[in-house]
Protein backbone atom coordinates (compact mmCIF):
# COMPACT_ATOMS: atom_id res chain seq x y z
CA UNK A 1 0.00 0.00 0.00
CA UNK A 2 2.85 2.38 0.87
CA UNK A 3 4.62 1.73 -2.40
CA UNK A 4 1.38 2.12 -4.34
CA UNK A 5 0.76 5.50 -2.71
CA UNK A 6 4.36 6.58 -3.36
CA UNK A 7 4.09 5.62 -7.02
CA UNK A 8 0.84 7.57 -7.37
CA UNK A 9 2.34 10.69 -5.79
CA UNK A 10 5.47 10.35 -7.92
CA UNK A 11 3.38 10.17 -11.10
CA UNK A 12 1.43 13.29 -10.16
CA UNK A 13 4.56 15.27 -9.38
CA UNK A 14 6.29 13.98 -12.48
CA UNK A 15 3.47 15.12 -14.74
CA UNK A 16 2.71 18.33 -12.84
CA UNK A 17 6.22 19.53 -11.96
CA UNK A 18 9.22 17.59 -13.18
CA UNK A 19 8.16 16.94 -16.76
CA UNK A 20 7.32 20.62 -17.43
CA UNK A 21 10.56 21.63 -15.73
CA UNK A 22 12.46 19.08 -17.81
CA UNK A 23 10.88 20.61 -20.91
CA UNK A 24 12.71 23.85 -20.14
CA UNK A 25 16.05 22.05 -20.06
CA UNK A 26 15.15 20.06 -23.17
CA UNK A 27 14.23 23.24 -25.05
CA UNK A 28 17.56 24.85 -24.23
CA UNK A 29 20.29 24.67 -26.84
CA UNK A 30 23.96 25.70 -26.65
CA UNK A 31 23.22 28.37 -29.23
CA UNK A 32 20.28 29.85 -27.28
CA UNK A 33 22.25 29.75 -24.02
CA UNK A 34 25.21 31.53 -25.62
CA UNK A 35 22.90 34.04 -27.29
CA UNK A 36 21.16 34.92 -24.02
CA UNK A 37 24.23 35.06 -21.80
CA UNK A 38 26.32 37.06 -24.27
CA UNK A 39 23.58 39.57 -25.09
CA UNK A 40 24.12 43.11 -23.73
CA UNK A 41 20.69 42.98 -22.05
CA UNK A 42 21.56 39.95 -19.95
CA UNK A 43 24.36 41.42 -17.81
CA UNK A 44 22.30 44.56 -17.20
CA UNK A 45 19.23 42.46 -16.32
CA UNK A 46 21.25 40.35 -13.85
CA UNK A 47 22.59 43.45 -12.11
CA UNK A 48 19.18 45.13 -12.04
CA UNK A 49 17.50 42.00 -10.66
CA UNK A 50 20.10 41.33 -7.98
CA UNK A 51 20.56 44.94 -6.84
CA UNK A 52 16.88 45.88 -6.66
CA UNK A 53 15.94 42.55 -5.04
CA UNK A 54 18.70 42.85 -2.42
CA UNK A 55 17.71 46.39 -1.41
CA UNK A 56 13.99 45.57 -1.44
CA UNK A 57 14.59 42.44 0.65
CA UNK A 58 16.53 44.34 3.32
CA UNK A 59 13.85 47.03 3.52
CA UNK A 60 11.00 44.50 3.57
CA UNK A 61 12.61 42.47 6.35
CA UNK A 62 13.40 45.56 8.41
CA UNK A 63 9.84 46.86 8.15
CA UNK A 64 8.41 43.38 8.72
CA UNK A 65 10.46 42.82 11.87
CA UNK A 66 9.66 46.30 13.20
CA UNK A 67 5.93 45.80 12.56
CA UNK A 68 5.89 42.33 14.10
CA UNK A 69 7.84 43.52 17.16
CA UNK A 70 5.45 46.47 17.57
CA UNK A 71 2.45 44.16 17.66
CA UNK A 72 4.01 41.43 19.84
CA UNK A 73 6.27 43.30 22.24
CA UNK A 74 4.19 46.37 23.13
CA UNK A 75 0.70 47.05 24.42
CA UNK A 76 -0.15 49.06 21.31
CA UNK A 77 -3.87 49.61 20.92
CA UNK A 78 -5.63 48.31 17.83
CA UNK A 79 -3.26 45.40 17.20
CA UNK A 80 -5.87 43.41 15.29
CA UNK A 81 -6.63 46.41 13.11
CA UNK A 82 -2.97 46.97 12.26
CA UNK A 83 -2.49 43.24 11.57
CA UNK A 84 -5.33 43.34 9.03
CA UNK A 85 -3.90 46.45 7.35
CA UNK A 86 -0.38 45.02 7.21
CA UNK A 87 -1.71 41.87 5.53
CA UNK A 88 -3.93 43.66 2.98
CA UNK A 89 -1.24 43.85 0.23
CA UNK A 90 -1.26 40.05 0.06
CA UNK A 91 -4.81 40.16 -1.38
CA UNK A 92 -3.93 41.91 -4.66
CA UNK A 93 -1.50 41.02 -7.48
CA UNK A 94 2.06 42.29 -7.29
CA UNK A 95 1.49 44.36 -10.42
CA UNK A 96 -1.24 46.30 -8.59
CA UNK A 97 1.30 47.59 -6.07
CA UNK A 98 3.43 49.21 -8.75
CA UNK A 99 0.28 50.43 -10.47
CA UNK A 100 -0.72 52.14 -7.21
CA UNK A 101 2.69 53.83 -7.04
CA UNK A 102 2.20 55.14 -10.58
CA UNK A 103 -1.24 56.45 -9.63
CA UNK A 104 0.29 58.29 -6.66
CA UNK A 105 3.71 59.40 -7.91
CA UNK A 106 3.53 59.11 -11.70
CA UNK A 107 3.54 62.05 -14.10
CA UNK A 108 -0.20 62.53 -13.47
CA UNK A 109 -0.21 61.01 -10.01
CA UNK A 110 -2.41 62.28 -7.25
CA UNK A 111 0.40 63.28 -4.87
CA UNK A 112 2.50 64.55 -7.75
CA UNK A 113 -0.19 67.06 -8.73
CA UNK A 114 -1.12 68.07 -5.19
CA UNK A 115 2.42 68.73 -3.95
CA UNK A 116 3.98 69.57 -7.35
CA UNK A 117 6.52 66.79 -6.89
CA UNK A 118 9.35 66.25 -9.32
CA UNK A 119 9.78 62.50 -8.84
CA UNK A 120 10.70 59.91 -11.44
CA UNK A 121 9.06 56.80 -10.04
CA UNK A 122 9.99 54.66 -13.03
CA UNK A 123 13.14 52.58 -12.88
CA UNK A 124 15.06 51.01 -10.00
CA UNK A 125 13.42 53.22 -7.35
CA UNK A 126 9.95 52.18 -8.47
CA UNK A 127 10.90 48.50 -8.63
CA UNK A 128 12.29 48.63 -5.10
CA UNK A 129 9.24 50.47 -3.73
CA UNK A 130 6.76 48.15 -5.46
CA UNK A 131 8.69 45.05 -4.39
CA UNK A 132 8.70 46.22 -0.77
CA UNK A 133 4.92 46.66 -0.84
CA UNK A 134 4.62 43.19 -2.36
CA UNK A 135 7.05 41.39 -0.03
CA UNK A 136 6.61 43.24 3.27
CA UNK A 137 3.48 41.32 4.40
CA UNK A 138 5.29 38.00 3.92
CA UNK A 139 8.17 39.09 6.14
CA UNK A 140 5.74 40.56 8.66
CA UNK A 141 3.75 37.35 9.11
CA UNK A 142 6.88 35.19 9.28
CA UNK A 143 8.38 37.30 12.07
CA UNK A 144 5.01 37.65 13.80
CA UNK A 145 4.48 33.88 13.99
CA UNK A 146 8.02 33.29 15.29
CA UNK A 147 7.87 36.04 17.93
CA UNK A 148 4.58 34.65 19.22
CA UNK A 149 6.28 31.32 19.97
CA UNK A 150 9.29 32.78 21.78
CA UNK A 151 9.70 31.87 25.43
CA UNK A 152 9.60 35.01 27.54
CA UNK A 153 11.40 33.57 30.57
CA UNK A 154 14.85 34.93 29.57
CA UNK A 155 13.32 38.40 29.13
CA UNK A 156 11.79 38.21 32.59
CA UNK A 157 15.15 37.27 34.07
CA UNK A 158 16.90 40.05 32.13
CA UNK A 159 14.34 42.59 33.36
CA UNK A 160 14.88 41.51 36.97
CA UNK A 161 18.65 41.91 36.47
CA UNK A 162 18.14 45.41 35.12
CA UNK A 163 19.28 44.73 31.53
CA UNK A 164 18.21 47.64 29.28
CA UNK A 165 15.53 47.01 26.64
CA UNK A 166 17.91 47.61 23.76
CA UNK A 167 20.39 45.04 25.10
CA UNK A 168 17.55 42.52 25.49
CA UNK A 169 16.70 42.96 21.83
CA UNK A 170 20.33 42.62 20.72
CA UNK A 171 21.31 39.73 23.01
CA UNK A 172 18.02 37.77 23.16
CA UNK A 173 15.71 38.59 20.26
CA UNK A 174 18.19 38.72 17.39
CA UNK A 175 19.96 35.42 18.29
CA UNK A 176 16.54 33.78 18.60
CA UNK A 177 15.61 35.09 15.14
CA UNK A 178 18.91 34.14 13.49
CA UNK A 179 17.58 31.16 11.54
CA UNK A 180 14.36 32.98 10.66
CA UNK A 181 16.28 35.99 9.36
CA UNK A 182 18.48 33.81 7.14
CA UNK A 183 15.65 31.73 5.68
CA UNK A 184 13.39 34.77 5.26
CA UNK A 185 16.11 36.68 3.42
CA UNK A 186 16.57 33.96 0.81
CA UNK A 187 12.84 33.33 0.49
CA UNK A 188 11.94 36.99 -0.07
CA UNK A 189 14.94 37.63 -2.30
CA UNK A 190 13.88 34.71 -4.49
CA UNK A 191 10.28 35.90 -4.51
CA UNK A 192 11.26 39.41 -5.66
CA UNK A 193 13.80 38.26 -8.27
CA UNK A 194 11.31 35.94 -9.96
CA UNK A 195 8.38 38.39 -9.93
CA UNK A 196 7.79 40.26 -13.15
CA UNK A 197 4.59 42.14 -12.28
CA UNK A 198 6.29 45.01 -10.47
CA UNK A 199 9.19 45.64 -12.90
CA UNK A 200 6.89 45.17 -15.92
CA UNK A 201 4.61 47.96 -14.74
CA UNK A 202 7.05 50.43 -13.22
CA UNK A 203 10.50 49.35 -14.35
CA UNK A 204 10.65 51.64 -17.38
CA UNK A 205 14.01 51.12 -19.10
CA UNK A 206 15.33 49.10 -16.15
CA UNK A 207 15.00 45.52 -17.44
CA UNK A 208 15.14 42.60 -15.01
CA UNK A 209 15.60 38.89 -15.71
CA UNK A 210 11.92 38.14 -15.17
CA UNK A 211 10.81 40.89 -17.56
CA UNK A 212 13.40 39.77 -20.09
CA UNK A 213 12.02 36.25 -19.88
CA UNK A 214 8.46 37.55 -20.24
CA UNK A 215 9.40 39.55 -23.33
CA UNK A 216 11.21 36.60 -24.91
CA UNK A 217 8.59 33.94 -24.20
CA UNK A 218 5.31 35.89 -24.43
CA UNK A 219 5.97 38.85 -26.72
CA UNK A 220 8.48 37.22 -29.09
CA UNK A 221 7.43 33.54 -28.65
CA UNK A 222 11.13 32.65 -28.33
CA UNK A 223 10.78 29.61 -26.08
CA UNK A 224 14.44 28.60 -26.36
CA UNK A 225 15.71 31.88 -24.92
CA UNK A 226 12.81 31.93 -22.46
CA UNK A 227 13.78 28.45 -21.26
CA UNK A 228 17.35 29.58 -20.64
CA UNK A 229 16.15 32.51 -18.55
CA UNK A 230 13.64 30.28 -16.75
CA UNK A 231 16.37 27.87 -15.70
CA UNK A 232 18.53 30.78 -14.51
CA UNK A 233 15.63 32.11 -12.40
CA UNK A 234 15.35 28.73 -10.66
CA UNK A 235 18.80 29.26 -9.12
CA UNK A 236 17.74 31.86 -6.46
CA UNK A 237 14.77 29.71 -5.42
CA UNK A 238 17.01 26.64 -5.21
CA UNK A 239 19.49 28.52 -3.02
CA UNK A 240 16.63 29.59 -0.74
CA UNK A 241 15.47 25.98 -0.52
CA UNK A 242 18.94 24.67 0.32
CA UNK A 243 19.50 27.45 2.87
CA UNK A 244 16.34 26.39 4.67
CA UNK A 245 17.26 22.69 4.54
CA UNK A 246 20.82 23.15 5.85
CA UNK A 247 19.77 25.67 8.48
CA UNK A 248 17.53 23.50 10.69
CA UNK A 249 15.61 24.99 13.61
CA UNK A 250 17.06 24.49 17.07
CA UNK A 251 15.53 21.88 19.31
CA UNK A 252 12.91 23.30 21.65
CA UNK A 253 12.30 22.25 25.22
CA UNK A 254 8.74 20.98 25.26
CA UNK A 255 8.49 21.58 29.01
CA UNK A 256 9.66 25.20 28.94
CA UNK A 257 7.16 27.66 30.34
CA UNK A 258 6.15 29.97 27.53
CA UNK A 259 6.04 33.38 29.23
CA UNK A 260 5.19 36.11 26.75
CA UNK A 261 6.07 39.63 27.81
CA UNK A 262 5.05 43.02 26.48
CA UNK A 263 6.41 46.40 27.36
CA UNK A 264 4.34 48.21 29.94
CA UNK A 265 3.94 51.27 27.75
CA UNK A 266 4.04 51.54 23.98
CA UNK A 267 6.02 54.58 22.96
CA UNK A 268 4.70 57.27 20.66
CA UNK A 269 7.34 56.24 18.11
CA UNK A 270 5.75 52.77 17.82
CA UNK A 271 2.31 54.29 17.29
CA UNK A 272 3.58 56.76 14.69
CA UNK A 273 5.43 53.97 12.88
CA UNK A 274 2.36 51.71 12.68
CA UNK A 275 0.05 54.54 11.61
CA UNK A 276 2.53 55.78 9.00
CA UNK A 277 3.07 52.30 7.60
CA UNK A 278 -0.69 51.74 7.48
CA UNK A 279 -1.17 54.97 5.52
CA UNK A 280 1.47 53.88 2.99
CA UNK A 281 -0.34 50.57 2.53
CA UNK A 282 -3.84 52.03 2.35
CA UNK A 283 -2.97 54.96 0.04
CA UNK A 284 -2.77 52.88 -3.18
CA UNK A 285 -5.98 51.03 -2.29
CA UNK A 286 -7.83 54.31 -1.75
CA UNK A 287 -6.38 55.61 -5.00
CA UNK A 288 -7.77 52.57 -6.85
CA UNK A 289 -11.25 53.39 -5.55
CA UNK A 290 -10.96 57.05 -6.50
CA UNK A 291 -9.64 56.26 -9.99
CA UNK A 292 -12.38 53.73 -10.62
CA UNK A 293 -15.18 56.24 -10.04
CA UNK A 294 -13.47 59.46 -11.22
CA UNK A 295 -14.37 60.81 -14.65
CA UNK A 296 -10.76 61.49 -15.63
CA UNK A 297 -8.20 60.91 -12.92
CA UNK A 298 -6.73 63.25 -11.69
CA UNK A 299 -8.09 66.05 -13.92
CA UNK A 300 -11.84 65.53 -13.48
CA UNK A 301 -12.76 63.93 -10.15
CA UNK A 302 -16.53 63.90 -10.66
CA UNK A 303 -18.27 60.61 -9.88
CA UNK A 304 -19.04 58.28 -12.79
CA UNK A 305 -19.74 54.60 -13.46
CA UNK A 306 -18.40 54.81 -17.01
CA UNK A 307 -15.12 53.05 -16.24
CA UNK A 308 -16.90 50.26 -14.38
CA UNK A 309 -19.25 49.66 -17.31
CA UNK A 310 -16.36 49.82 -19.79
CA UNK A 311 -14.46 47.25 -17.76
CA UNK A 312 -17.49 44.95 -17.77
CA UNK A 313 -18.00 45.39 -21.51
CA UNK A 314 -14.35 44.42 -22.07
CA UNK A 315 -15.07 41.03 -20.51
CA UNK A 316 -14.24 41.62 -16.85
CA UNK A 317 -17.30 39.74 -15.61
CA UNK A 318 -16.49 36.65 -17.67
CA UNK A 319 -12.84 36.78 -16.61
CA UNK A 320 -13.89 37.19 -12.97
CA UNK A 321 -15.99 34.05 -13.27
CA UNK A 322 -12.99 32.30 -14.85
CA UNK A 323 -10.81 33.35 -11.92
CA UNK A 324 -13.47 32.31 -9.43
CA UNK A 325 -13.74 28.83 -10.97
CA UNK A 326 -9.95 28.48 -11.14
CA UNK A 327 -9.56 29.63 -7.52
CA UNK A 328 -12.29 27.35 -6.15
CA UNK A 329 -11.07 24.29 -8.06
CA UNK A 330 -7.44 25.02 -7.11
CA UNK A 331 -8.41 25.49 -3.44
CA UNK A 332 -10.56 22.34 -3.22
CA UNK A 333 -8.18 20.04 -5.11
CA UNK A 334 -5.06 21.59 -3.57
CA UNK A 335 -6.40 21.36 -0.01
CA UNK A 336 -7.41 17.71 -0.39
CA UNK A 337 -4.15 16.76 -2.11
CA UNK A 338 -2.06 18.62 0.47
CA UNK A 339 -3.89 16.98 3.37
CA UNK A 340 -3.51 13.47 1.92
CA UNK A 341 0.22 13.83 1.33
CA UNK A 342 0.81 15.56 4.67
CA UNK A 343 -1.09 12.77 6.46
CA UNK A 344 0.92 10.09 4.68
CA UNK A 345 4.28 11.75 5.36
CA UNK A 346 3.55 12.23 9.09
CA UNK A 347 1.49 9.14 10.01
CA UNK A 348 3.33 6.49 7.98
CA UNK A 349 6.87 5.40 8.78
CA UNK A 350 9.57 4.40 6.35
CA UNK A 351 11.36 5.63 3.26
CA UNK A 352 8.09 6.04 1.35
CA UNK A 353 6.94 8.77 3.74
CA UNK A 354 10.29 10.57 3.50
CA UNK A 355 10.16 10.35 -0.29
CA UNK A 356 6.65 11.86 -0.33
CA UNK A 357 7.83 14.70 1.92
CA UNK A 358 10.76 15.45 -0.38
CA UNK A 359 8.48 15.47 -3.42
CA UNK A 360 6.04 17.77 -1.65
CA UNK A 361 8.55 20.49 -0.75
CA UNK A 362 10.42 20.55 -4.06
CA UNK A 363 7.78 22.65 -5.94
CA UNK A 364 8.69 25.65 -3.78
CA UNK A 365 12.02 25.81 -5.61
CA UNK A 366 10.36 26.49 -8.97
CA UNK A 367 9.24 30.07 -9.74
CA UNK A 368 5.77 30.38 -11.24
CA UNK A 369 7.12 32.17 -14.29
CA UNK A 370 9.35 29.17 -15.10
CA UNK A 371 6.69 26.57 -14.28
CA UNK A 372 4.16 28.32 -16.53
CA UNK A 373 6.52 28.26 -19.50
CA UNK A 374 7.24 24.60 -18.81
CA UNK A 375 3.50 23.86 -18.93
CA UNK A 376 3.23 25.60 -22.31
CA UNK A 377 6.02 23.48 -23.78
CA UNK A 378 5.03 20.15 -22.20
CA UNK A 379 1.21 20.30 -22.47
CA UNK A 380 0.96 22.13 -25.80
CA UNK A 381 -0.62 19.15 -27.58
CA UNK A 382 -2.51 17.76 -24.57
CA UNK A 383 -6.36 17.83 -24.43
CA UNK A 384 -6.33 20.07 -21.34
CA UNK A 385 -4.26 22.76 -23.07
CA UNK A 386 -6.36 25.87 -23.59
CA UNK A 387 -8.84 25.02 -20.82
CA UNK A 388 -9.48 26.13 -17.27
CA UNK A 389 -8.21 22.74 -16.09
CA UNK A 390 -4.59 23.48 -16.95
CA UNK A 391 -4.80 26.87 -15.20
CA UNK A 392 -6.09 25.21 -12.03
CA UNK A 393 -3.46 22.46 -12.31
CA UNK A 394 -0.53 24.86 -12.60
CA UNK A 395 -1.84 26.84 -9.61
CA UNK A 396 -2.16 23.71 -7.47
CA UNK A 397 1.41 22.64 -8.20
CA UNK A 398 2.81 26.18 -7.95
CA UNK A 399 1.33 26.90 -4.50
CA UNK A 400 1.31 23.33 -3.15
CA UNK A 401 4.30 23.30 -0.80
CA UNK A 402 3.22 25.98 1.68
CA UNK A 403 -0.24 24.50 2.47
CA UNK A 404 1.36 21.07 2.67
CA UNK A 405 3.80 22.33 5.31
CA UNK A 406 0.93 24.02 7.19
CA UNK A 407 -0.89 20.71 7.49
CA UNK A 408 2.27 18.73 8.21
CA UNK A 409 3.15 21.02 11.12
CA UNK A 410 -0.38 20.68 12.49
CA UNK A 411 -0.47 16.88 12.18
CA UNK A 412 2.87 16.57 13.96
CA UNK A 413 1.22 18.07 17.06
CA UNK A 414 -1.40 15.29 17.16
CA UNK A 415 -0.42 12.14 19.01
CA UNK A 416 0.98 9.47 16.72
CA UNK A 417 -0.73 6.80 18.83
CA UNK A 418 -4.26 7.66 17.65
CA UNK A 419 -4.16 5.24 14.74
CA UNK A 420 -2.52 2.56 16.90
CA UNK A 421 -5.32 2.81 19.47
CA UNK A 422 -7.89 2.66 16.69
CA UNK A 423 -6.25 -0.44 15.26
CA UNK A 424 -6.34 -2.17 18.67
CA UNK A 425 -10.02 -1.30 19.04
CA UNK A 426 -10.77 -2.46 15.51
CA UNK A 427 -11.64 1.01 14.19
CA UNK A 428 -10.76 1.43 10.49
CA UNK A 429 -8.28 4.19 9.64
CA UNK A 430 -10.85 6.08 7.54
CA UNK A 431 -13.06 6.53 10.61
CA UNK A 432 -10.08 7.72 12.67
CA UNK A 433 -9.38 10.33 10.02
CA UNK A 434 -13.03 11.38 9.78
CA UNK A 435 -13.89 11.46 13.49
CA UNK A 436 -10.55 12.37 15.14
CA UNK A 437 -8.02 13.87 12.73
CA UNK A 438 -10.24 16.13 10.59
CA UNK A 439 -11.96 17.85 13.56
CA UNK A 440 -8.56 18.68 15.04
CA UNK A 441 -7.15 20.15 11.81
CA UNK A 442 -10.29 22.01 10.68
CA UNK A 443 -8.73 25.45 11.23
CA UNK A 444 -5.62 24.53 9.26
CA UNK A 445 -7.85 23.27 6.45
CA UNK A 446 -9.49 26.71 6.32
CA UNK A 447 -6.08 28.39 6.16
CA UNK A 448 -4.97 26.06 3.38
CA UNK A 449 -8.12 26.72 1.37
CA UNK A 450 -7.66 30.48 1.77
CA UNK A 451 -4.02 30.26 0.70
CA UNK A 452 -4.84 28.40 -2.51
CA UNK A 453 -7.86 30.59 -3.29
CA UNK A 454 -6.23 33.99 -2.71
CA UNK A 455 -3.05 33.15 -4.62
CA UNK A 456 -4.93 31.57 -7.53
CA UNK A 457 -7.19 34.62 -7.70
CA UNK A 458 -4.38 37.14 -7.99
CA UNK A 459 -1.44 35.32 -9.61
CA UNK A 460 -0.20 36.43 -13.01
CA UNK A 461 3.13 34.59 -13.16
CA UNK A 462 2.34 31.01 -14.21
CA UNK A 463 -0.97 31.65 -15.95
CA UNK A 464 0.29 34.47 -18.17
CA UNK A 465 1.82 31.96 -20.60
CA UNK A 466 -1.27 29.74 -20.70
CA UNK A 467 -3.99 32.37 -21.23
CA UNK A 468 -4.75 32.60 -24.06
CA UNK A 469 -5.51 30.07 -25.50
CA UNK A 470 -7.01 29.15 -22.11
CA UNK A 471 -9.75 31.47 -20.77
CA UNK A 472 -8.19 34.60 -19.32
CA UNK A 473 -8.15 35.11 -15.52
CA UNK A 474 -9.17 38.52 -14.24
CA UNK A 475 -5.71 39.49 -12.94
CA UNK A 476 -4.24 39.44 -16.45
CA UNK A 477 -6.60 42.25 -17.45
CA UNK A 478 -4.49 44.64 -15.37
CA UNK A 479 -1.55 44.31 -17.76
CA UNK A 480 -3.95 44.54 -20.72
CA UNK A 481 -5.55 47.76 -19.52
CA UNK A 482 -2.21 49.26 -18.50
CA UNK A 483 -0.82 48.64 -22.00
CA UNK A 484 -3.86 50.43 -23.43
CA UNK A 485 -3.46 53.29 -20.93
CA UNK A 486 -6.89 52.53 -19.46
CA UNK A 487 -5.71 53.17 -15.91
CA UNK A 488 -9.21 53.53 -14.45
CA UNK A 489 -10.20 50.09 -15.71
CA UNK A 490 -6.98 48.58 -14.32
CA UNK A 491 -7.83 50.13 -10.95
CA UNK A 492 -11.34 48.65 -11.13
CA UNK A 493 -9.92 45.17 -11.73
CA UNK A 494 -7.57 45.53 -8.74
CA UNK A 495 -10.49 46.53 -6.52
CA UNK A 496 -12.59 43.55 -7.66
CA UNK A 497 -9.74 41.12 -6.87
CA UNK A 498 -9.23 42.75 -3.46
CA UNK A 499 -12.94 42.58 -2.60
CA UNK A 500 -13.21 38.96 -3.75
CA UNK A 501 -10.29 37.83 -1.62
CA UNK A 502 -11.48 39.95 1.30
CA UNK A 503 -14.95 38.36 1.08
CA UNK A 504 -13.36 34.90 1.15
CA UNK A 505 -11.27 35.86 4.19
CA UNK A 506 -14.34 37.18 6.04
CA UNK A 507 -16.32 34.07 5.20
CA UNK A 508 -13.59 31.76 6.47
CA UNK A 509 -13.15 33.86 9.62
CA UNK A 510 -16.85 33.46 10.39
CA UNK A 511 -16.61 29.76 9.60
CA UNK A 512 -13.66 29.34 11.96
CA UNK A 513 -15.64 31.04 14.75
CA UNK A 514 -18.51 28.62 14.18
CA UNK A 515 -16.12 25.69 14.20
CA UNK A 516 -14.51 27.00 17.39
CA UNK A 517 -17.90 27.16 19.14
CA UNK A 518 -18.68 23.61 18.03
CA UNK A 519 -15.25 22.47 19.20
CA UNK A 520 -15.84 23.91 22.69
CA UNK A 521 -19.11 22.00 22.92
Amino acid sequence: MKNFFLIGAAIIFFVGVFAPLGSLFWRMTPESFSQVVNSPQFSAAVWNSVSTAFVATIISMTLGLAAAWSLERTNLRGKNFFAVIFGAPMLIPSISHSFGLVALFGANGWLTNIFRLDVNIYGAIGIIAGSVMYAFPVAFFIFLSVLRCEDGSPYLAAEVLGVPKFRRFIDLTLPYLKRTIISTFFAIFSMIVTDYGVPLMIGGKTITLSVLMYNKAVAMMDYSSGSVLGVILIVPALIAFLADIFNPPPKQNDFAKNVLLTEKNSSRVVWIFCVGLSLLIVAPLVTFCVMTFATKYPVDMNFTLYHVMRTIHRGALDNWLNSLIIAIVSAVVGTIFSFVLAYFSTRVNGLAAKAVHLLSILPMTIPGIALGLGYVIFFHDAPIYGTLIILAAVNVMHFFSSPYLMMRNTLEKISANVEAVGKVLGVPRRFIIRDVILPKVRFTLCEMFAYFFVNAMMTISAVSYLAPPAPKPLALMITQFEAQRLMESAAAVSIVILLTNLALKIFLTRLEKILFVELKR
